[in-house]
């Protein structure tokens, strides 16, 4: 071979052989757990439930006006935060207005005013009602928030027993009350409405006092 021939070498292909990929070194318990998050929001849905269904039977809850017996005071659609816990230690007045279970069903709720009160006698005269005590006169209510648009001109008279009340709605002419079914008993009373919340052009505490 000649000196001066170049020697003429064997290129190899330099391109790298495919490296595997590298396994992760992350074990399968520090990845994030799909039964780890749904067990974090059981928990939270728990914990929620713990605290907001005591307020929700014993303290307050949410309650919408349906129906037109106690207009003028409160319309269809007016939503209430209703106060449970008052009459747990007072007994209701003459001129509250209430929310309680209806007798003939109790899943479902009415909105009245409380107008006669235990061991009282209810007396209704062309509309106008009278209220007397055992062999007292009846002396006549003033009810101011009845429009007279919205009187009646009932008559009846009956006596309460000392766990009854009679209640009626403010708009006489179109509410289902003690006058078609009887005086309410006292354990169907849920309590009374404190804030009215909603319109807010119509936000309101203690909604519907008698001296309002």
């Amino acid at each position: 071979m000649d000196a001066g021939e170049p020697i003429q070498t064997t290129h190899l292909n330099e391109t790298p052989f495919p490296t595997p990929p590298k396994q992760s070194s992350a074990s399968p318990s520090s990845r994030p757990s799909a039964w780890k998050t749904i067990r974090e929001w059981v928990q939270v849905i728990v914990i929620a439930l713990v605290i907001s269904l005591p307020i929700r039977f014993f303290i307050a809850e949410p309650f919408v006006v349906n129906g037109a017996s106690m207009d003028p005071t409160f319309s269809t659609g007016q939503f209430l935060i209703v106060d449970r816990v008052t009459y747990r230690f007072e007994k209701p007045s003459r001129g509250d207005v209430i929310i309680f279970q209806y007798p003939g069903d109790p899943s479902i709720y009415y909105i009245k005013r409380v107008i006669g009160l235990p061991g009282e006698t209810v007396s209704i005269k062309d509309g106008h009602v009278f209220i007397s005590t055992g062999s007292s006169t009846p002396v006549e209510l003033n009810e101011p928030f009845i429009a007279p648009i919205h009187a009646s001109h009932d008559t009846m008279t009956i006596t309460l027993d000392s766990d009854h009340y009679f209640v009626m709605g403010d708009n006489r002419a179109q509410s289902s009350d003690s006058r078609a079914w009887g005086p309410l008993a006292t354990h169907f009373i849920v309590g009374r409405p404190i804030i009215r919340l909603l319109p807010l052009s119509t936000l309101s505490v203690l909604p519907g006092k008698a001296n309002e």
